[in-house]
């Protein structure tokens, strides 16, 4: 049986948040196609996103990507509106500019630059999300996606990043899946959790069967 589940992914290292935006924050529901241990296969519907691309050190640009994308969401945009904080937040490699801003497309990767993201609540859709001021957020339309998961604690350093994704990789390949695109990374906690209870993913898109 197929089961339903909610993911809360968290990359925020400013105290921007309360606690209590935190906890009521809107998560994404995704159906679970596959289970073993801390690996899942996951299906996720169509998303709408706000994300910017950063280039420079991985946490440089998810603290400069999350102040512009804060920034949106709290009422720097055409309308002034405050849009709820919503989960998941994911930091991926760039797969390069000139992207539309209802398709997705692949381009010549961008060496040292992150995409920064946040996903819009399930209320909004391209046309009734108010235009960022700021020129550099874009917004999104993400098409469903199957994505290889597995999931690891800790803080998330670069040597627990590589190690989580070399371990996906293996994965898939012993599932026989293909990938289908750079591996991302998500942080489902708020930044007063302590390290031990943190719990982090790597997530690589696979093509569907």
């Amino acid at each position: 049986m197929m089961a339903v589940k909610h993911a809360a992914f968290w990359v925020i290292p400013f105290v921007l948040l309360t606690r209590s935006d935190a906890m009521a924050a809107e998560e994404p529901a995704y159906t679970v196609k596959h289970h073993e241990g801390a690996f899942e296969v996951r299906e996720y519907p169509a998303l709408v996103a706000a994300e910017v691309t950063i280039s420079g050190q991985r946490n440089e640009a998810v603290s400069a990507g999350f102040r512009a994308l804060a920034g949106y969401i709290f009422g720097g945009n055409t309308r002034r509106q405050k849009i709820p904080m919503t989960a998941p937040v994911v930091q991926a490699p760039s797969a390069g500019e000139r992207i539309p801003m209802t398709a997705p497309v692949t381009q010549t990767p961008v060496a040292g630059a992150w995409v920064i993201r946040f996903i819009m609540p399930k209320a909004y859709t391209l046309e009734t999300l108010p235009a960022p001021n700021d020129p550099t957020v874009r917004l999104r339309a993400l098409p469903p996606e199957r994505v290889a998961v597995v999931r690891f604690s800790g803080l998330a350093h670069e040597p627990d990043i590589a190690r989580s994704t070399a371990d996906l990789q293996a994965f898939i390949v012993s599932h026989h899946l293909q990938p289908a695109g750079p591996a991302s990374l998500a942080r489902y906690n708020p930044p007063w959790t302590p390290w031990f209870m943190r719990r982090n993913e790597i997530m690589i898109p696979v093509l569907a069967d």
